[in-house]
């Protein structure tokens, strides 16, 4: 029988990164977490639905979109190993999303629920400290991306996103970094011709 701890692994890797656990502390995480498989295009939350999980990535990659009233798809992240997703203002405040999440590859996530998120906040203080700074680098990255989208022309948002994430550059179509870019496509395959 394998290391019950194994799939929770780079979870725990992770929040590690920012504060101590202890034995009972990872016990209480693995009981809290539910581990899911998708498969590629699967749909881990539609828009409209009740948003009821954060996910973290084992494995994979998965993109949040909405779809604008022409049907138009706007991707708003992207996450891979090691990386949190969510809706998160509708998680926190307990709404219907309003993005979808699917499987760009396959993935391999953990799920939270809020009162299991909440019930972390109270069973482990330091969970406290290290969930503040998972959002303040998300708001940080999300206040530079935002000034980035609103200041630099496509060309040099395209050169940010291959330097940033080299590895979602590889693994994504031209379709998808182009609706997370704001330009066409067809814009996005001329702009690879220049980079």
């Amino acid at each position: 029988m394998g290391d019950p701890f194994d799939q929770h692994r780079v979870l725990f890797g992770h929040i590690e990164k920012h504060i101590a656990l202890n034995k009972k502390d990872r016990t209480l995480l693995a009981d809290l977490f539910s581990d899911r498989v998708l498969h590629r295009k699967e749909v881990v939350l539609n828009a409209g639905e009740p948003c009821r999980h954060i996910y973290f990535l084992n494995s994979g990659i998965l993109r949040a979109f909405f779809l604008d009233p022409k049907g138009k798809e706007h991707t708003v992240m992207f996450a891979m190993r090691d990386w949190w997703i969510t809706d998160m203002h509708c998680f926190l405040n307990e709404l219907p999303a309003m993005v979808s999440i699917e499987a760009v590859e396959k993935a391999e996530l953990l799920c939270l629920t809020k009162a299991d998120m909440d019930r972390l906040f109270s069973e482990i203080p330091a969970f406290n400290l290290f969930f503040r700074k998972l959002m303040e680098k998300a708001y940080c990255r999300e206040q530079l991306r935002s000034l980035n989208h609103l200041s630099q022309p496509a060309l040099e948002r395209y050169r940010h996103f291959q330097k940033s994430y080299p590895e979602l550059n590889q693994k994504l179509t031209v379709k998808q970094i182009a609706s997370y870019l704001g330009i066409t496509p067809e814009f996005l395959s001329s702009l690879r011709g220049i980079s």
